[in-house]
């Protein structure tokens, strides 16, 4: 069923042949932001991968974001490898500020930091990214949470926060200064959501990749259970929860606290694309947004891009239909 999905969307119209004919994008962990009528995606890679679109299907490659590693990236994280992790855009004050992580698999020897810019078009005068270096930084042995997967909201009164976190204690949220990057003092912090697995692991909290989407009153805090990357093995979800404060308590459909486990499923894996996640969700030109990665299973489990619609029931949760999976075939283009 999947293939004549796929064929039916392929054969829809000049755009979408366009997009079948050429390369798939790979990425994971995306992130988008749109300038103008172009939309631009971040993805987890060497330097942070960069793509252009003008129609969230056929992607340029622009390359990367840094030419060469943070000068700071070792010393925060001895195994950082030149992968750049998680990022995350947002647009203030006149700039672009792009959040991102450094890390090793399985530690939490991390860092976040930050870059600006002036614009995302890499053909614009002005064009320049200027490291502004670490927001915040976890130490093994002190920290018993995780300095990786950025996601930057705004509270009611203007302020900005950032909700982070991987595996270890889960997922928190800190306050930022004005400037964005640095942390407000005096500090605070709350935590936001945790997903213990009933064993005796190191770190069996399997959460990560916060998104934060502001709709109806509501915040909606997405998050990604299970195992990515571990093809055979990859157990990938999102689920989401919602508050009335950017601060929490995020709240599933049962009532369940997202602190003591609750997560209400949104999208997960099946046979075509074994695990779905580490997603990030939008509202663009009217239209609410989730993009993803999902690995495929016939391709040796490689991760893909995924772009969908998010719809929102009777009761005000986000759905997002499993079929746009095999729908939504984005493709990398010269």
């Amino acid at each position: 069923m999947h293939g004549l999905i796929r064929s039916l969307a392929c054969s829809a119209g000049a755009l979408w042949l366009a997009a079948c004919q050429a390369a798939p994008v790979s990425v994971h962990d995306p992130v988008m932001a749109k300038e103008g009528k172009t939309f631009y995606l971040f993805s987890t890679g060497p330097g942070i991968s960069f793509y252009s679109s003008t129609d969230m299907l056929n992607w340029r490659d622009e390359g990367r974001i840094f030419k060469q590693d943070p000068r700071w990236a070792k010393q925060a994280a001895p195994n950082f490898d030149g992968h750049i992790w998680a990022p995350d855009i947002q647009f203030y004050n006149g700039k672009y500020y792009l959040y991102y992580s450094v890390s090793g698999f399985g530690k939490n020897a991390s860092a976040i930091g930050v870059t600006t810019s002036p614009t995302l078009d890499p053909r614009a005068p002005g064009y320049r990214w200027t490291d502004q270096g670490i927001v915040l930084q976890s130490v093994p042995a002190r920290d018993n949470w995780n300095a990786i997967d950025p996601n930057i909201a705004v509270d009611d009164k203007g302020d900005a926060w950032m909700a982070f976190g991987s595996f270890w204690s889960g997922i928190k949220i800190v306050k930022l200064d004005a400037t964005r990057t640095r942390l407000a003092e005096p500090q605070v912090w709350h935590a936001l959501a945790r997903h213990e697995l009933p064993d005796t692991e190191a770190t069996p909290n399997e959460v990560e990749g916060p998104h934060l989407l502001k709709k109806n009153g509501y915040y909606y805090l997405f998050v990604s259970w299970g195992l990515c990357c571990r093809k055979q093995e990859i157990t990938y979800r999102v689920v989401v929860g919602r508050s009335r404060q950017l601060t929490g308590p995020y709240l599933d459909r049962s009532g369940k606290d997202m602190n003591h486990g609750g997560g209400s499923p949104v999208i997960g894996g099946n046979a075509t694309w074994k695990g779905v996640g580490h997603n990030s969700a939008y509202t663009i030109d009217g239209r609410d947004l989730m993009v993803m990665h999902a690995y495929e299973t016939a391709d040796d489990y490689k991760q893909k891009l995924k772009i969908a619609d998010i719809k929102w029931d009777q009761d005000g949760w986000p759905t997002v239909d499993p079929l746009d999976l095999d729908r939504y075939q984005g493709k990398q283009v010269k």
